[in-house]
This record gives structure tokens, sequence and C-alpha cells, in this order.
């Protein structure tokens, strides 16, 4: 069974509660799925994710198809099985690897010729492949191959990449072959609003289970990132579910759901998280500064996440400067705990109409913290 159902719309802005039904369990949405890019959210096994609050997981179609390669991932047992997962997972398509991690060596109408980012080997994919091939590792919602140009792009590259983007997207249309998986048109053009317009009205008439705002955390910047949703999403349907890709911090989440999106994912939580940063309602926190060298509170008073619950911030600064493995495993839980929590949050809101008034408070408290990354962090 598969199907998306409205439970709550703000009765003032776009903020929308709902429910993803998919195979493999339901969804509560607004959603944030962790990122297992190669099979495997890094560190954590798949108990410790549940225990998050995670309800679904997101893995790498290009990664994947490079090692262990589709036919292994088969004899594992699919996706579910290769990643000990038991609930939903959502692949994309590979298109954004394919144009930052690779060597292409040709682009056209017709797919894209890159060389491995492993050993080199040239690879053809296109928009039956990549179907096809996310039709064989089993995921419950499937992403259709795109164009994500960088940013920023000259216009003429923008507006090929949208016609090979609606192009591409009606080929996987027509490619799916799994009854059991949805399958989501992603809607790109930079922050260019005309392009994004112009996609949305192509891709809406081929009626997918969702759609995908894709092509932004990519430099753009905060501000521009947010009017582009605030433009794009309206666009979609409303009866659909609606994802925003790769975005991002928590100010970029609340925003977006602010403008009805109703997914997302993101590295941040776990990239940051081997980095010593923890997310927490009052700030980000890097752990290895040496004021938190004798600290024995928990990195987030409140907070049931392990970290939190067993650790100090002394110790947990102690195993990221000895190099043991427990620090970025801790810090990634917490930080996984930290967006869940969020999720929840935002979903208990927008059900007690008080979405609206929050958001803005949030928005307010963490603003400061939108451009922040991992690089030049205080040691």
């Amino acid at each position: 069974m598969k199907r998306f159902e409205l439970l709550k719309q703000d009765r003032t802005i776009a903020a929308r509660r709902g429910r993803l039904t998919t195979p493999h369990g339901a969804v509560e949405t607004p959603a944030f799925m962790p990122v297992g890019t190669r099979g495997s959210v890094k560190g954590l096994t798949p108990q410790q994710i549940h225990d998050t609050g995670s309800q679904i997981i997101l893995a790498n179609t290009y990664h994947l198809l490079m090692r262990p390669g589709v036919e292994t991932v088969e004899a594992l047992g699919d996706l579910h099985g290769l990643m000990g997962w038991d609930g939903p997972i959502l692949t994309d398509s590979g298109g954004y690897q394919v144009f930052s991690l690779s060597t292409l060596n040709r682009i056209g109408d017709d797919g894209v010729e890159f060389a491995s980012h492993i050993d080199g080997a040239k690879i053809f994919l296109n928009a039956e492949i990549a179907t096809h091939t996310q039709n064989r590792l089993g995921a419950d919602i499937i992403m259709c191959f795109d164009e994500c140009t960088p940013w920023p792009c000259p216009q003429e590259r923008l507006e090929k990449a949208v016609a090979r983007t609606i192009r591409w997207a009606q080929q996987c249309k027509d490619a799916h072959a799994n009854e059991r998986q949805m399958l989501f048109g992603i809607v790109q053009g930079g922050v260019d609003l005309t392009l994004r317009s112009r996609c949305s009205e192509a891709l809406i008439p081929m009626d997918f289970d969702g759609y995908a705002i894709g092509g932004l955390s990519v430099g753009e910047g905060h501000d521009a990132m947010v009017a582009t949703v605030r433009h794009t999403a309206p666009l979609l349907p409303a009866n659909k579910p609606r994802y925003l890709m790769g975005v991002g911090m928590p100010v970029d989440l609340v925003e977006a759901v602010r403008a009805g999106v109703d997914m997302f994912d993101c590295v941040l939580p776990t990239r940051n998280g081997r980095n010593a940063f923890a997310f927490t309602d009052d700030g980000p926190m890097r752990l290895r500064n040496s004021v938190y060298a004798r600290d024995t509170g928990p990195i987030e008073a409140g907070c049931p996440c392990p970290a939190c619950r067993m650790f100090g911030r002394g110790a947990i600064r102690h195993f990221f400067n000895v190099g043991e493995m427990l620090g970025p495993i801790l810090a990634s839980l917490h930080n996984i705990s930290y967006y869940q929590r969020l999720m929840q949050t935002i979903r208990t809101e927008i059900e007690q109409e008080t979405f609206d008034t929050w958001a803005s408070a949030f928005v307010e408290k963490h603003k400061n913290e939108v451009e922040l990354t991992t690089e030049g962090m205080t040691q």
C-alpha cells in the first residue's frame, strides 16, 4: 500500500501535517531522513537510528551502483536486507553525485558518460538505467534522474538542465517497473523562479507519486534558498508529498515547513557530529573546545539520546581528542535525535495550530546559525 494523506493544514500559512504510507510502514510528516549513503548511516546501527525517532532513511543509488553493485544488493535481500532496516527507505537517482563527484566525459540529452570516482572506469547512466537500478534496489520511494546544476550557473546551462530534467522525468515515468515503489519527480531551476515554474508546470501532468525540490543548498545562501522554496512548494500538488532535497540547518527546515514542505534529508547531523559539532536548542556546540574539558553536564539537558543520558561533555571531548570512534558515534546519535525531536515538535505545533508563532520565535533565535559548517571550527 502506498498513499499520502493530509491530516492537518495550518489555517494561516502553508505548513501541513501528513502521513505517507509505504509497503514498509507509515511516515508521519513533516519528516527528516538520515542519510545512509553507502547502505549505512555512518557508525550507527539500525536499532540506534530507530531509537532516535527516525522513521525513514535514505540511500544513494550512485554509490551502491559503484559498490557493491545491484546484483550483490539483490542477493543480500535488496536494500532492506543490506541495511538491516525494516522501515521505509528512499533512494536518490544518483544524478547529483554524477555531476558533483565524477569526471564527466560526455553529457547529452540521452544521458551522461562519466568516470567512476573509484577506479576511473567509464560508466553510462540515463533515465531508464537509473530507474531500473532503483527498481532492483527495492527502496520504497525512488527519484527521477535529473541534472543538478552548481551555483552560480550560467543561464544557458541552467535552461538546458531544466529541459533535460523534464525530458528525463518522462523517461523515468515510462521506465518505472516496480508497482510497490513510489516515484518522485524533481523540480530544478536553480534560484531562477521562472525556470522553477516552468519545470513544475511540465512535471505535474506526469502525475508522479510525489514531487521534490532539488538543486538547492549548493552555495546560494539561506535567503535565496528560502525564497525559491516559498515560490516552488505552492506550485506542487497539494495531495502529493513535497520533498526538499539535501537541506539543511534546523532553521532551513522550519522555514521550508512554513512554505509547505513535508520531507527532508541532509548529511549535516551525522557529518557535523563526526566533526564534534552538536546541535542544541540553545545553538551549536563545538565539543573539542577546551572549555568542556572537565564538564560533566550532558550535551543538552533533557535530551533522551545515549550521549546525553550516559556521558558528559568532557568525556565526549576526550573521545574525539584521542581518536576514539565513540566520540563521533555519540555526537551523531545526539544530532539525529535532535533533528527528530525538532520534527516531532513541528508536527505537534501544526496539530495545535500554533506553528506559525512557534516558527517565528525559532527562526529569530537561530537565524545566525544558517551559514555554519564544520569548516573552521575552533579546536
